[in-house]
């Protein structure tokens, strides 16, 4: 009788976790590697114990991501602004959306041969961002600082094209965003997006000759379809990414190179 019991209980037991593993919902996330993947890893163990199997996807650039999500590859990614997701929605005929804000990471520019920005020689060589917002994001940064003036001072899609004024003939190279590190040795300046420059270890705060402010417009944001911008494992998701566990990882593991947006 008794092993009859324990049999049954242990079946029972079987039956439960098989079910409770049946009912995690997957949910696929695409990502670059800091600090997005490292926040999404610090949530995951919360979202499992809420049902919610979170499986996130690395990648070394900034195409991927929104291709995959737009081709249901993906079910949500966390790697971008809203001005970059504007720019890829319009150039592929997509309807990308964008769900919680979580953090901003101050763009910046760097030099290996240069300690100020005063430094910077006439005909110095400037390596940009070849993708259009963050393109736009580098020559704004620019103009505040007095290097360049935009033809529409305003423009977050500006391109070299759109320069009105460039008193130090400064010439200027567009490299893929993943590839802009390797070019520190070879410019005067290299406009580098935050992710990149953390995975390069490089530290925004004392390395960046110029740096946005905390008032920079560029948010980085959880990104959908609109077909499941509202399910269940997204809303979970979304309150895990803007909790006070993530702002608390944020401000402590990235000491004011990423801020947090919430």
């Amino acid at each position: 009788m008794k092993k009859t019991l324990l049999f049954t209980a242990l079946a029972a037991a079987l039956s439960f976790g098989i079910n409770a593993a049946q009912a995690a919902e997957k949910l696929v996330v695409g990502a670059t590697a800091v600090p997005h993947a490292e926040i999404l890893e610090l949530i995951k163990p919360e979202l499992a114990k809420e049902g919610v199997d979170l499986q996130i996807k690395v990648f070394t650039d900034y195409v991927q991501p929104n291709v995959q999500l737009n081709e249901k590859r993906l079910d949500a990614n966390y790697f971008q602004t809203k001005p970059y997701l504007d720019g890829f929605n319009k150039g592929k005929g997509a309807t990308l959306v964008t769900g919680v804000g979580v953090h901003v990471e101050p763009f910046g520019g760097y030099s290996k041969k240069w300690k100020s920005i005063d430094q910077l020689p006439e005909g110095a060589t400037v390596a940009i961002p070849n993708e259009g917002s963050n393109a736009g994001r580098a020559l704004l940064l620019l103009q505040k600082n007095g290097l360049i003036t935009l033809k529409d001072p305003t423009n977050a899609l500006a391109t070299p094209k759109d320069i009105a004024t460039n008193p130090k003939k400064l010439k200027f190279r567009e490299l893929e965003s993943a590839l802009l590190p390797r070019a520190l040795d070879q410019v005067d300046l290299d406009l580098i997006n935050t992710n990149y420059a953390l995975e390069a270890k490089l530290n925004p705060k004392k390395d960046a000759l110029i740096l946005e402010g905390s008032d920079s417009p560029y948010v980085n944001y959880l990104v959908t379809r609109t077909d499941n911008a509202h399910t269940d494992a997204i809303e979970k998701l979304s309150k895990a990414l803007t909790s006070q566990q993530v702002k608390d990882f944020i401000n402590k593991k990235y000491d004011g190179a990423v801020l947090p947006a919430f």
